[in-house]
């Protein structure tokens, strides 16, 4: 499951409660597209905000919509113990796959990280992917500890967002940790900005904010990528620089629930409180913007 586009919706929430009625269509949005994965409760999805009731339930009513496109959800949290207790309540949901976060209030070792993947994938019985995303987590993965952690059972793929900009240091980089992980682990981008240069570089799977709400335009993108088509995948990718722009100034989430909320795809406001979309004079900008990618609909 871990190979092609995985895209991340959102989970929209009213007065802190899950929107369901626009969760599903979302889910079924992207089932009914064939994108080959779906990760719902990703950061995207805003898991760490929800309680476990809510995320077992969101997880569900994803699986359910999915129809036969598999499911990946979030397990992470600050205790290990929650996240155990999560893991087995994504395995009785029905998911295909798990995602984790090293969540920590204290900052992590590597020795403790380790550790802490080492107690949950003995417990698992679906694949695991680990997700490095220092910018919410506060640690910072090492090409070494990841190499070390796809070796242990029921890992099945990495997820990037530290990414070299240099294609050559790019391409370097995965063909390294290619040719170290475990047989079987692939390797992974996020950070949609930076998620084209990542695919042309060799990365197996965009782990896509944008594929959560346009899967279609998404899945040309990814196709092309994985073709080795560069002149197209460029095309299409600079054709998204007005998105990309903003996700640079306020971090995608907050641009990509924006976008679902001027859209009329869910209610607004649609994340956790505090949390808001953009307003004022950006908001404006975005919608002046997204009249010229009205052909991602």
């Amino acid at each position: 499951m871990f190979k092609g586009l995985s895209a991340f919706p959102l989970t929209p929430l009213v007065s802190g409660e899950i929107e369901e009625k626009s969760f599903i269509s979302l889910i079924e949005n992207l089932a009914s597209a064939g994108v080959n994965s779906i990760g719902a409760l990703g950061s995207t999805g805003s898991y760490a905000y929800l309680t476990r009731e809510q995320r077992y339930r969101a997880t569900k009513l994803a699986v359910s919509a999915a129809a036969d496109i598999p499911v990946m959800t979030s397990i992470g949290h600050v205790s290990t113990e929650e996240v155990l207790r999560l893991a087995e309540d994504a395995q009785k949901a029905g998911v295909s796959g798990v995602l984790l976060a090293p969540l920590s209030y204290q900052k992590l070792s590597s020795d403790e990280v380790f550790r802490l993947f080492e107690r949950v994938t003995t417990q698992l019985s679906v694949p695991l992917c680990i997700y490095d995303n220092a910018a919410t987590t506060g640690f910072e993965f090492t090409d070494e500890l990841l190499v070390a952690l796809s070796y242990l059972n029921n890992v099945g793929s990495i997820k990037l967002s530290d990414f070299p900009v240099d294609p050559s240091a790019a391409q370097k980089r995965v063909s390294s940790l290619k040719n170290r992980v475990s047989e079987g682990v692939t390797i992974g981008i996020s950070g949609d900005a930076q998620s084209a240069a990542g695919l042309i570089a060799g990365c197996d799977v965009w782990y896509s904010v944008l594929g959560g709400l346009f899967p279609h335009y998404s899945l040309r993108l990814t196709q092309a990528a994985l073709r080795g088509d560069e002149s197209q995948t460029h095309q299409l990718n600079m054709a998204l620089e007005p998105l990309w722009v903003f996700y640079r100034r306020h971090g995608s989430l907050r641009v990509i629930a924006a976008v679902a909320e001027i859209m009329g795809t869910v209610s607004a406001p649609c994340l956790p409180f505090p949390l808001q979309s953009l307003v004022g004079k950006e908001r404006v900008s975005l919608e002046e913007a997204l009249e010229k990618l009205q052909f991602l609909a």
